[in-house]
């Protein structure tokens, strides 16, 4: 077979990189940046040629599985299916219809069909036990773009191509490529930031890659941003220092912060965040007096007890200081396919506190309960009690915390089915797995990504390989069981819905087309599937542009800055830090925080030789202060727990981490014996979800607490 070139764009993060995929024989042989992706540029990462491996990985799997008394048996697509719709509807006949769970995992936004097709699946199986990733990841984002702009998708994006300062907050984007900023070759842009005489400052416990290549860097106590925040609030006020420019017709109730931020001075700060007094108010100066600034703060700020009041101010100082709706402030994005707007148009803006999980009565967000409530929800006996599971490519057991009581809680449940490519930590515990043609051999457009973009861009990936005769899509999975346990339509609504009807293509096209920049509205110039089709390097739409008030979805299209909810949960934070007793633990005297590397992204990507090779990454990071105190050297060997577990792991000493703080990377803990990950099982390491605590939330969001977890270290 003669040798084939592909045009796609990589779905293993958030980076939307262009990526120029040559075949030869069936085979992949390269796989480099595409240098004409409008949004990329050529710019690749390493997990690029994960793609190659996970397409080759001999443990995927092809063909439904059964679990039997004598292990894992193939089984026919048509049994499995039966299977699945037979047990569902015998346990919610028994039990009720939330005796069902669904847990959908972060590889589903990444992709077409679990984008497309994963609510009306939801939907079909009736329950309000609705879990996802979402809840130990970004959940205070959407609930501050909901009630601070009216729709829980409307976020807010750093305009860094024309920036002159930006504040990083939590996040590391010269690993990540950015989250909810999605922004390939982050390194290239922070260069051209500083040399056009910008700069880039980093808040963070840990001196991240990120924070070597910025102007400045500040350690910081994890938990304690939304104090500094405060803080530079304070100091803008003060100082006189804040305008809203033009911003002031648009905004309600900016009169009330000065008092809401008085008592958070500086000093006062500077005592519980660990940055001066004095670092604080230059901070404050200069991304006042910056021609246009930008502060971004991302999952080290969602992760933490008070990661939905750290968003809002994150908001609230873009918008005070007039770099809202700005040029190189924070804008919003209008992409070929608008999803905020089709999802508002059916009205489905976002809710909070609908209904409450059963056990601990955490809130529903937008159809979804917090993860941090699983376990219990499983565990718990009474009405009510989750008794099956659906995971839809998700591995819990190891991405959400408390991992060994989820472990515990699936292994007690009556019924599980999962769709998804691994026998994994998590899915070794269904009765059915579905698994699906996946990756190179599905179409694929970034329904979400392209919406949080620096740039409005527009690409469809066509598939590099046609799936293995009988396999099935993701898509069709969730349409024919969706289908199968909603029986025939009866109603005129169930028989137009598009997704019994249509294929992603289909509907991809209709969306096109009634986008901003489609047919509809233009159609001569104006995009559609075809022409995306024929422009394989994808379409560039331009820079980020302002769009207020038109954007808002807020009654009177008024941005909402102090919202009631944000001002109570100031009485809790004022509780927590403003209380002159300590919050260290005599025994628990250390915190823990995660960290990400540039060749992971999930854990199913440690199943790749090519991402995981080199030395041992699952180490415990430590300041050369606390390593003394402790008596450690580097290397050795340490037990490190917290209230709900141990872990043992090597120590790395390294003067990147911020005193009294240590940190393990995520994803990894492959050590058990029933699972199909050959690579990931000769280098196992140890899951930081183990020590994670699933009491440990954001009151106000119910998402996770990750950073700041307590812990104790001890030598073996």
């Amino acid at each position: 077979m003669p040798q084939t070139t592909h045009y796609r764009t990589c779905h293993l993060c958030e980076a939307m990189c262009g990526v120029e995929i040559t075949v030869e024989d069936g085979v992949i042989k390269t796989i480099k940046g595409d240098k004409k992706d409008p949004l990329s540029q050529g710019h690749i990462c390493p997990k690029a040629m994960g793609m190659k491996d996970i397409h080759e990985d001999p443990d995927r799997l092809k063909k439904p599985l059964k679990r039997t008394k004598d292990g894992w048996e193939e089984i026919s697509w048509e049994a499995a299916y039966e299977e699945v719709v037979t047990n569902i509807r015998q346990i919610q006949e028994k039990y009720g219809q939330n005796a069902v769970g669904i847990y959908k995992g972060n590889p589903n936004v990444h992709n077409l069909g679990g984008q497309l097709y994963g609510a009306n699946f939801s939907r079909a199986i009736k329950t309000k036990n609705n879990f996802s990733a979402t809840s130990v990841d970004q959940l205070p984002h959407h609930l501050a773009s909901l009630f601070m702009f009216g729709h829980y998708l409307l976020t807010p994006i750093p305009d860094i191509d024309h920036t002159d300062y930006m504040l990083i907050m939590g996040a590391n984007p010269m690993v990540s490529n950015g989250s909810l900023m999605t922004v390939p070759g982050f390194g290239q842009r922070l260069r051209a930031l500083q040399q056009r005489g910008g700069k880039a400052v980093v808040i963070d416990p840990r001196k991240t890659e990120t924070a070597d290549k910025a102007s400045e860097h500040f350690f910081i106590r994890p938990g304690t941003d939304a104090v500094f925040l405060l803080a530079l609030l304070n100091v803008l006020y003060a100082e006189n220092l804040a305008n809203l420019d033009k911003l002031a017709e648009l905004v309600t109730n900016a009169e009330l912060i000065p008092n809401l931020v008085q008592a958070y001075t500086p000093e006062i700060a500077a005592n519980i965040t660990g940055i001066t007094a004095e670092n604080i108010r230059q901070i404050a100066r200069d991304f006042a007096s910056a021609k246009s600034a930008v502060a971004y703060g991302r999952m080290g700020l969602s992760t933490q007890a008070f990661g939905g009041v750290c968003q809002w101010l994150i908001n609230v100082i873009n918008i005070v200081t007039g770099n809202f709706d700005q040029p190189g402030g924070a804008l919003f994005t209008t992409p070929a396919i608008d999803v905020v707007t089709l999802l508002g148009f059916v009205g489905a803006t976002g809710n909070l506190g609908r209904w409450k999980s059963r056990v601990r009565g955490l809130p529903e967000f937008s159809g979804e309960l917090p993860v941090a409530a699983l376990a219990e929800e499983i565990l718990t006996e009474g009405e009510g009690q989750i008794k099956a599971m659906v995971t839809i490519a998700g591995n819990p057991v190891l991405s959400t915390p408390n991992g060994k009581q989820l472990d515990k809680a699936f292994s007690d449940l009556e019924f599980m089915v999962a769709i998804d490519i691994y026998l994994n930590e998590t899915t070794r515990h269904a009765n059915i797995i579905l698994p699906p043609a996946t990756g190179l051999e599905s179409e694929h457009y970034d329904l979400i990504f392209h919406s949080f973009a620096v740039r409005n861009t527009a690409k469809f990936s066509q598939r590099v390989f046609d799936p293995e005769p009988g396999a099935k899509h993701d898509w069709e999975i969730m349409r024919d069981l969706a289908n199968l346990l909603k029986g025939e339509p009866d109603n005129p609504k169930e028989q137009k819905n598009l997704f019994r009807r249509l294929s992603p293509e289909a509907i991809l096209d209709l969306a096109i087309r009634r986008g901003r920049f489609g047919t509809k509205f233009n159609k001569e110039k104006g995009l559609n599937l075809q022409k995306l089709r024929a422009n394989p390097h994808g379409v560039d739409l331009g820079p980020l542009q302002s769009s207020l008030p038109n954007r808002l979805f807020t009654k009177g299209k008024k941005i909402q800055l102090v919202p009631d909810l944000f001002v109570k949960d100031l009485e809790r934070l004022k509780a927590t830090y403003l209380n002159p007793e300590g919050q260290i633990n005599d025994d628990f005297n250390l915190y823990l925080i995660g960290r990400r590397h540039l060749r992971s992204n999930n854990s199913w990507m440690h199943n790749s030789y090519r991402l995981i090779k080199g030395g041992n990454r699952c180490t415990m990071q430590m300041n050369p202060q606390d390593a003394e105190t402790y008596q450690l050297a580097n290397g050795q060997q340490v037990k490190v727990s917290s209230r709900v577990g141990s872990i043992e792991l090597p120590v790395e000493i390294t003067d990147i981490m911020m005193p009294g703080v240590v940190s393990i990377p995520h994803g990894w803990g492959h050590h058990h014996q029933d699972i199909r990950l050959k690579e990931a099982q000769a280098n196992p390491g140890v899951s930081i979800n183990d020590l994670t605590d699933e009491l440990l939330i954001d009151e106000l969001s119910g998402n996770a607490a990750f950073s700041g977890v307590p812990v104790k270290v001890e030598t073996l």
